[in-house]
């Protein structure tokens, strides 16, 4: 079964039995819509957000993974990105945040 959201950039997000993915573009322009769209979600069942089709990002692709992460230790649930892109993850090394997206 696959829940979709509203598309987002090229790519989209989508929650489906294994899991989230995040694909194409998530910057500025489309991480609010990504992140109401998840918030109508139970978070994925298999705790994984798959971002290997993340073909764009910026620090608000960052700030949607955070509030994700904050959202799943509010609920008691583990969340693990999975194929974080090196852009990603040099911004987190940046912020000094890359602790809080490791699994």
């Amino acid at each position: 079964m696959i829940e979709r959201a509203p598309a987002v950039g090229e790519g989209g997000f989508a929650a489906t039995a294994s899991g989230w993915t995040i694909a194409g573009t998530l910057t500025f322009a489309d991480a609010a819509a990504v992140f109401a769209a998840s918030r109508g979600l139970a978070l994925p069942g298999t705790g994984l957000v798959d971002l290997a089709g993340l073909e764009h990002a910026d620090s608000s692709a960052l700030a949607v993974m955070l509030a994700l992460k904050r959202r799943a230790v509010r609920e008691g649930v583990r969340v693990v990105f999975t194929a974080i892109p090196p852009g990603m993850l040099a911004l987190a090394h940046v912020y000094g945040v890359e602790e809080l997206l490791a699994s």
